[in-house]
């Protein structure tokens, strides 16, 4: 379903705007109807002004001709005039107010479907590779893209309505109209939708470079990057990478806006010389008493409407067309499925939530899906309730992925995962999930107060429930902090939106809190004391102790003084558990892990 520019086939486009409309249709189906009976007014009003200002003229023409001062036959084509004149004032005012707000409908419904969909997709499909071109073009202002192209739809059908109601009226006057009509709108209409196509792949295929200039901007202003640039003096280097870029895409710009005022020009100076050619045979009949002055008023003008009308319709319709090729991608985007099945398809196999924590891998392997080799491979090993092990190998070795299987964000390729004895595809995935709390190495920083902050690791029942955050907060040592913030639990954290920023370690005091707001039955701390000091990591050391007991724990660090809480140690390597043991058997063993001590010694010696 990807909009492809060179795959834009006339039947994908038909299926597009169909699924578009139909968006929008059930978006607000009321306001959809009130804006077509507007399309409809807006649609024959110019029209019904010509033959009024027809009907008018002739009239006076006729009086004059008598010499008659008798207005009986005037008044009811001014009264005529006067209600059209009306609608023609009102109908803009109408129409505008009933497209900003199915714009502002539209683009909730859209915003909120892509943040939905986002949500129930695997962690798969963000971190392969090969999905980031769709996310990428479902990003581009999709919902924004979807109001344009509801105004554009609308002003094409309003359009279309007025040039066939003018070509009637003009016809009429002058039957060569349709014939000048055909060769003048139908080339100009495969020239805009040929731009419009052409606009969108250059767009389609610039998407790389433009993430390039957002890097840049980010390198330029981002906290975080900003003094490693200024040390290295990277900024002339990235601004002119970024001017080029922006240089290169303004200049195939101009030469797409060249295109179009020409294209725009040709219509417009053929159409103005036929349409005046034709205005001079009705001026010629006019002259022979074949027509009334009127007609020759009434064709003057719309004439030169009926241009301006054909010329602005051609317009909305490649805007639209343009518009429907981005929608595409919107679609695209809603169509991937997600992998992981959120439940045993039949009811009768759903297992209750985990509450003891025994975990156990049968055999398992798992390969990412963009990957040739296996990250792990048939993995065998038991972790009994409330047991704390110690995960260790070095990088790539695979120990965040065997934390992903066991939270189901990925399934094993083979083998099988259990949970209290059942495989964990057998538990509804939110149940099995809200089984785990965690401590990440990266973990979140949220814009939110600092209760918030706590209360999301179970927002479901924390966020109205401050005494419980409190009480989180006193058990996790992280009051002491939150009672010397401005305005205490109420102090709006972060650099985003927030009054006021935490150090590093501030900020895992409350993500540690935040992980024991949830009663989880397992504890999955990756890399937690990664970014402290000494002083700091044997604090949170001792903490972690205290907090884990009764958790099934799993611990991964790279620092052997943190794995010193660890119960038992499993020590990977390159996909494979190779060791299996307390610190002192394996130390004994002098295998892998104890030349990784022995490193580990010796750098800390040397320090």
């Amino acid at each position: 379903m990807s909009a492809h520019p060179d795959k834009a086939s006339p039947r994908l486009l038909l299926s597009n705007v169909g699924w578009a409309l139909r968006t929008v249709w059930d978006t607000n189906a009321r306001l959809m109807v009130g804006l077509m009976v507007l399309m409809v007014v807006r649609g024959l009003l110019p029209a019904g002004l010509a033959l009024f200002a027809r009907g008018l003229v002739n009239a006076i023409v006729a009086l004059l001709e008598a010499s008659s001062t008798d207005l009986t036959t005037v008044i009811p084509w001014l009264a005529y005039g006067f209600a059209l004149t009306l609608c023609e004032a009102a109908a803009p005012l109408g129409h505008k107010y009933g497209l900003q707000r199915l714009r502002d409908d539209v683009n909730l419904k859209v915003t909120a479907e892509i943040l939905e969909h986002a949500a129930t997709l695997d962690l798969a499909f963000f971190e392969d590779p090969r999905s980031q071109r769709i996310i990428e073009r479902a990003q581009q202002n999709t919902a924004d893209r979807f109001a344009r192209f509801v105004q554009e739809v609308i002003a094409t059908c309003t359009g279309f309505l007025q040039t066939l109601s003018l070509t009637g009226v003009l016809t009429y006057i002058e039957p060569l109209v349709l014939v000048v009509l055909g060769p003048l709108g139908l080339p100009y209409l495969w020239h805009r939708w040929r731009l419009a196509r052409k606009h969108y792949s250059t767009e389609f295929h610039r998407a790389p470079k433009r993430r390039w200039t957002s890097y840049f901007v980010s390198q330029l202003t981002n906290y975080l990057s900003i003094p490693e640039v200024k040390l290295f003096n990277l900024g002339p280097h990235f601004i002119e990478r970024f001017r080029a870029l922006m240089t290169e895409f303004r200049d195939k710009d101009r030469r797409l806006y060249r295109r179009g005022t020409i294209g725009g020009g040709v219509f417009a100076l053929f159409a103005t010389v036929a349409f005046y050619m034709l205005f001079f045979r009705v001026v010629i009949k006019a002259l022979n008493s074949n027509l009334t002055v009127g007609d020759v008023a009434v064709f003057g003008g719309a004439s030169s409407r009926l241009r301006a009308t054909l010329e602005r319709t051609i317009f909305s319709f490649s805007s639209a067309v343009e518009q429907t090729l981005y929608i595409a991608n919107l679609r695209e985007f809603l169509e991937v499925k997600p992998l992981l099945v959120q439940a045993p398809p039949d009811p009768t196999l759903l297992v209750p939530a985990p509450k003891d924590g025994a975990l156990t891998f049968e055999g398992v392997s798992f390969t990412y899906p963009s990957a040739e080799t296996p990250t792990l491979r048939n993995l065998s090993f038991h972790i009994k309730p409330g047991e704390i092990v110690g995960l260790v190998g070095e990088n790539g070795a695979g120990k965040t992925t065997l934390v992903k299987l066991i939270c189901r964000l990925y399934e094993a390729t083979e083998g099988r995962v259990l949970v209290d004895g059942h495989d964990v595809r057998a538990y509804d995935i939110a149940d099995l999930q809200r089984s785990i709390t965690f401590v990440l190495q990266h973990f979140g920083r949220y814009e939110a107060t600092a209760a918030e902050n706590i209360a999301y690791g179970n927002w479901e029942q924390l966020l109205n429930d401050r005494e419980q955050v409190r009480r989180i907060a006193q058990m996790t040592e992280a009051d002491e902090l939150i009672q010397s913030l401005p305005a205490q639990y109420d102090t709006m954290l972060g650099r985003v939106f927030g009054t006021y920023n935490l150090s590093g370690g501030q900020w895992q005091t409350l993500a540690t809190a935040r992980a024991f707001a949830r009663e989880a039955c397992i504890l999955i701390l990756d890399e937690p004391t990664a970014h402290l000091d000494a002083r700091a990591e044997y604090a949170l050391f001792q903490q972690f102790r205290r907090l884990a007991r009764g958790h099934t724990t799993l611990l991964i660090s790279h620092r052997f003084s943190t794995l010193q809480m660890a119960d038992r140690i499993l020590v990977l390597d390159d996909g494979r558990l190779i060791e299996d043991g307390t610190h002192d058997d394996l130390i004994a063993h002098g295998g892998h892990y104890a030349d990784l001590y022995a490193l580990h010694r010796k750098q800390m010696e040397q320090v």
